[in-house]
């Protein structure tokens, strides 16, 4: 059995839970609650942690791979430190990380799963390259669609979702929940296919 480390972005703190930059820290909640694993807060490691098993039947079902499903409790932009921290207690390779977060240039609830590459401009991808030493890992971006009119990007990803879209928000999260379990079952290109939109 191999481990992975799966890490959903976001901001702590309950003024930011409804965010479009906390999708990150929703699609972590859904995958735990599929497993039916409970977060908690290991000494030292900056981070809320959950451990399970995943496989090809689903969240939480043996055998297959254990997965570690982490909400770093720094800032966005220091998420990096959390990440870095755990994927060296777990003694991973970058190839074996999955990072979660919010990308303003997809539309509302478009998801593209991809290896490697950039930051894109994003201050917690920048943060985990940094502490990783390499951008060689896993990205599950999610689409939140770019402000419209003289909205500032970072206004624009620190608003909560309007009340209209939280029944599709819903769906959509289960979808990208989907998508991380696929990614680590079926592997990228099999998982590409399926939800790169």
């Amino acid at each position: 059995m191999s481990t992975w480390l799966l890490a959903g972005l976001g901001n702590p703190g309950p003024e930011y839970e409804r965010t479009r930059h906390n999708v990150g820290f929703m699609i972590a909640d859904e995958l735990a609650r599929r497993a039916r694993a409970s977060f908690s807060a290991p000494r030292g490691m900056r981070a809320s942690v959950a451990e399970t098993v995943i496989s090809a039947a689903g969240v939480g079902v043996p055998p297959g791979e254990r997965l570690v499903l982490v909400k770093p409790k720094t800032f966005m932009n220091e998420s990096g430190q959390a990440v870095g921290k755990l994927v060296a207690f777990y003694k991973l390779a970058a190839d074996h990380v999955v990072i979660v977060h919010d990308e303003i240039d997809l539309d509302f609830g478009q998801l593209r799963i991809k290896f490697g590459g950039g930051d894109n401009g994003h201050n917690g991808l920048k943060s985990v390259r940094a502490h990783l030493h390499t951008g060689d890992f896993y990205r599950v971006r999610f689409g939140v669609g770019r402000p419209t009119g003289h909205h500032a990007a970072a206004d624009h990803v620190l608003a909560t979702f309007p009340k209209a879209m939280r029944e599709d928000l819903a769906v959509e999260v289960q979808r990208a929940a989907d998508a991380c379990e696929s990614l680590i079952t079926q592997g990228l290109a099999a998982t590409q296919n399926r939800f790169n939109s």
